[in-house]
C-alpha cells in the first residue's frame, strides 16, 4: 500500500509560481509512474502531467505545456510539479497519483493510489 501526501499549495497571484511536492511511502517508489491531476468544483479530475518511473519520459496536458514541469527524485521518494506563469483557471485541488508500471499514464483509471490533494488558488 502506497501513501501519498501532497504539499506546497497556496494562494498566488496570476503570473506567479508554486512548487508542489508529493511524498510517497509504503512502497518501492522507483517502480511507479507518477501523475498530477486537478479538480475544480463540479468537474471530474483532469490530467495535468505524468512522469515515467525512471523519470526519463514526461507528458503534459496542452493547457499546462510550457508552464508546468513534472520531475521526481527517487532517492527522496518525491515527485514535484513546478508551476510557472499561473493563471486563474489553474485554480483547483491538485492530486498526485501512483501507477504500478514504468510507463506513464494519462487517465485516472490507470492509477492505483491517490493523495488527498492540495489547494492551489490563483488570484487575478
Amino acid at each position: 500500500q502506497v501513501q501519498l501526501v501532497e504539499s506546497g499549495g497556496g494562494l498566488v497571484q496570476a503570473g506567479g509560481s508554486l512548487r508542489l511536492a508529493c511524498a510517497a511511502s509504503g512502497g518501492t517508489f522507483s517502480r511507479y509512474a507518477m501523475g498530477w491531476f486537478r479538480r475544480t468544483p463540479g468537474k471530474d479530475r483532469e490530467f495535468v502531467a505524468t512522469i515515467s518511473s525512471g523519470g526519463r519520459t514526461t507528458y503534459y496536458a496542452d493547457s499546462v505545456k510550457g508552464r508546468f514541469t513534472i520531475s521526481r527524485d527517487n532517492a527522496k521518494n518525491t515527485v514535484y510539479l513546478q508551476m510557472n506563469s499561473l493563471k486563474p483557471e489553474d485554480t483547483a485541488i491538485y492530486y498526485c497519483a501512483a501507477y504500478s508500471a514504468s510507463a506513464y499514464a494519462l487517465t485516472t483509471g490507470d492509477y492505483d493510489y491517490w493523495g488527498q490533494g492540495t489547494q492551489v488558488t490563483v488570484s487575478s
